[in-house]
C-alpha cells in the first residue's frame, strides 16, 4: 500500500480496504485503536477527525503516516472527484458500503 493520499475520501477508503484486507470489523478495529467506533465509521467516510484518532487508527492497522512533498492535487484531480461524487449520487452500484456494524457509538 503506497498510494499518494492527497484528499480525505482517498485516505477513508485506503483505511477501508485495509481494515476489510485484515478481516476487522469497524468494532474491532476501534477497539485495536482504543476509538470509539464513530472514529472508524468517520475517518473511513474521509470526514474530519482528530490527528490522534488517525494515528491510533493507523497504528491499529500497522500503517505509518509518511509526510512527502507532492503539491496540491490539480485542478483535473478536484474535477475528477467531484465528478465520481455526481455519477454515485445519480444511481451508483446500490452498495451501501455497510459490513454489518451498526452505526451507534460504543
Amino acid at each position: 500500500m503506497a498510494d499518494i493520499v492527497r484528499l480525505p475520501d482517498e485516505l477513508g477508503g485506503q483505511l477501508q480496504a485495509r481494515r476489510r484486507a485484515l478481516g476487522l470489523s469497524k468494532s474491532e478495529l476501534a477497539q485495536r485503536a482504543g476509538k470509539v467506533r464513530e472514529v472508524v465509521y468517520r475517518l473511513e467516510a474521509g470526514a474530519d477527525s482528530t490527528v490522534s484518532s488517525l494515528l491510533a487508527v493507523l497504528g491499529a492497522l500497522g500503517l505509518a503516516l509518511r509526510l512527502e512533498p507532492v503539491g496540491l492535487p490539480t485542478a483535473e484531480e478536484v474535477a475528477r472527484r467531484f465528478r465520481m461524487d455526481d455519477e454515485s449520487d445519480d444511481g451508483g452500484d446500490g452498495e451501501d458500503g455497510d459490513d454489518g456494524d451498526d452505526h451507534r457509538a460504543a
